[in-house]
């Protein structure tokens, strides 16, 4: 068998248009607050000062700036492949029609591990801040239900980090429509209370808190960027929802884009306001921005702070949800998973199966497994999907210049050799456990196609090569 065969990008446009396709109803706006919305969250309420603390000093503004640059050049790439093939699935549609079968597969699998898990961690981490807002109005939950399986600690489930999952599963259910004009409202909440942390905090800024702007040098600025890099994870979830776009040629490239401008105007802003507040050294602290908020003794604000963490946290966990769900559908479609997977409702046009697969699945890790240590997972999950997205562009360019971009990356092959060899750093940068963990569960997943996916593949019978 030829695990090398590719699917030709004319099938897969095809396939898209055939009865069971996701419904049309999404545009550039709608994907702009799908990127927002999974970039903006923890990364902004709680990564700015330990990075700050520990890194980079108020010189972080520049790290994020040097991340920001090198995820724009991942973005663009993104942009370019989404418009020429806007069929569900991301990086794994992309490589099917680039690499081939099993190179599509081991992105499929790789980016299962980067939205499952993460979603996983983004819920616990949702369950951490609800519960703390609880605790302020003197709500306390039974000690068995607060936290991961741990019985030296006494705790058995986590009970609100599986609520959660599985009310969102539920709004995903529903519908992209549906889904994204939830996540908008959240969204806008969530900006909201950025923007009024900035107007407040501007007058309070010292400048003599930016000096030294560099403490740790450019090497603390460039660790910084590592972090910092890691904080943009998310935008790539947008070219999930491909075949929901009424005119993705021009949105998702749109999406992606605008989504990637303004969250990186965003950590900017906040971190320039939140370092010219509160000294660097003081900011290792898991609520930075709603330290800085009690530092300048401005309490009235601190539940609005608090409120904005929950529904950004919360939209981080349901954008993820909602591409989980997509990259199964595209992979069940293809015969790589069951079938199942791809099954559609037949009034909301989402697929249920691997909806409620996903909810179910990311609410049990959530709710029982202690998954702290798992975050280095997702970082290389998304690295490799990066890597290969780029030099998808590269090859691409060369061995099919006749196909159609409504959006082309700039000055390549530079740009994409940019985001190659940054990404690339920042893996090889990671530690050996994680590679460890990262081998192994690839080999669970060649285990999977050689046993299951290889023989239901949809390319078994015919021959769709280029």
């Amino acid at each position: 068998m030829n695990i090398m065969r590719r699917k030709s990008i004319s099938s897969m446009m095809e396939m898209k248009n055939k009865g069971n396709t996701l419904k049309k109803e999404l545009g550039a706006f709608d994907l702009t607050m799908l990127g927002i919305g999974c970039v903006v969250g923890t990364g902004i309420f709680v990564m700015t000062g330990v990075a700050a603390a520990r890194h980079a000093g108020p010189a972080l503004i520049l790290s994020f700036v040097i991340a920001g640059l090198v995820c724009a050049f991942c973005a663009l790439c993104y942009a370019e492949l989404a418009s020429m093939v806007p069929v569900s699935g991301s990086a794994y549609t992309y490589s099917y029609a680039t690499f081939g079968e099993i190179v599509a597969w081991i992105l499929g699998w790789d980016l299962i591990l980067e939205y499952g898990f993460a979603a996983s961690m983004v819920a616990s981490g949702w369950s951490g801040y609800f519960q703390g807002l609880l605790s302020g109005f003197g709500i306390h939950l039974p000690h068995a239900f607060t936290s991961a399986f741990d019985t030296s600690k006494g705790t058995y489930i986590d009970l609100p980090a599986v609520l959660i999952a599985l009310l969102l599963t539920f709004m995903v259910s529903r519908g992209a429509k549906e889904s994204t004009r939830l996540n908008t409202i959240m969204v806008v909440i969530k900006i909201a209370v950025i923007v009024l942390f900035l107007v407040v905090g501007v007058f309070y800024v010292k400048p003599a808190n930016w000096t030294p702007f560099m403490p740790f040098g450019f090497g603390g600025v460039m660790t910084g960027a590592a972090t910092a890099f890691i904080a943009y994870i998310g935008f790539d979830v947008v070219a999930t929802a491909a075949e929901e776009v009424r005119n993705p040629q021009r949105d998702l490239p749109r999406g992606i884009i605008a989504s990637l401008v303004v969250c990186a105007l965003l950590y900017v802003l906040v971190t320039a306001v939140l370092t010219g507040i509160v000294p660097y050294q003081m900011l290792d602290v898991k609520n930075p921005v709603a330290f800085a908020i009690q530092f300048i003794h401005q309490d009235w604000i601190a539940g609005f702070i608090s409120i904005g963490a929950i529904v950004g946290i919360t939209t981080v966990l349901f954008v993820l949800l909602y591409g989980q769900t997509r990259l199964l559908y595209a992979i069940g479609r293809d015969g790589l998973l069951p079938k199942k997977l791809s099954r559609l409702n037949p009034k909301t046009k989402a697929p249920t199966v691997s909806t409620w697969a996903t909810g179910i699945i990311v609410a049990f890790f959530a709710g029982v497994l202690p998954l702290d240590r798992l975050s280095d997972l997702v970082s290389i999950g998304t690295l490799f999907a990066f890597i290969s997205v780029a030099i998808g562009i590269i090859i691409l360019r060369k061995a099919r210049p006749d196909l159609q971009r409504s959006f082309r990356v700039p000055w390549v092959p530079v740009i994409p050799l940019l985001a190659i060899i940054f990404c690339g750093y920042l893996l090889f940068s990671l530690p050996l456990v994680t590679w460890e963990a990262f081998l192994i569960w690839m080999a669970i997943g060649l285990v999977i196609y050689f046993t299951y996916g290889i023989k239901n593949s949809g390319l078994t019978k015919p021959t769709q090569d280029e």
